[in-house]
């Protein structure tokens, strides 16, 4: 499957974003799906996840209550509303999926950047003071 994430961009401080994770060539509808982000100079880190059937979402402590994660299999798309913006959310932001899984594993989701196959190429946000 291939991964494509768009949406990000320039934004002051306490606005929001949505990004999105567009997928194709594959049966996106069977993927866990997590986002990721890397500020500069800083390692990667997980910002939320997905299963594949919608029933289980997990946000990072840093974005709880502010980052929503939800898809839309039908348009094979994940996508991360982000409200409250702070400047520390500055950071290439990327999709991954995990996957195809078993139908039996419609509410598994991980944390784990190791656990994800398949990258897309990142969309920048900036958050401004």
């Amino acid at each position: 499957v291939q991964l494509q994430a768009s949406g990000g961009g320039l934004v002051q401080a306490g606005d929001s974003l949505r990004l999105s994770c567009a997928a194709s060539g594959g049966t996106f509808s069977r993927y866990a799906v997590g986002w990721f982000r890397q500020a500069s100079g800083k390692e990667r880190e997980f910002v939320a996840a997905i299963s594949f059937n919608s029933g289980s979402t997990y946000y990072a402590d840093s974005v709880k209550g502010r980052f929503s994660i939800s898809r839309d299999n039908a348009k094979n798309t994940v996508y991360l509303q982000m409200n409250s913006l702070k400047p520390e959310d500055t950071a290439v932001h990327y999709c991954a999926a995990d996957g195809p899984l078993p139908y039996y594993s419609g509410s598994y989701y991980s944390t784990e950047e190791g656990k994800y196959e398949y990258w897309g190429q990142g969309t920048q946000v900036t958050v401004s003071s």
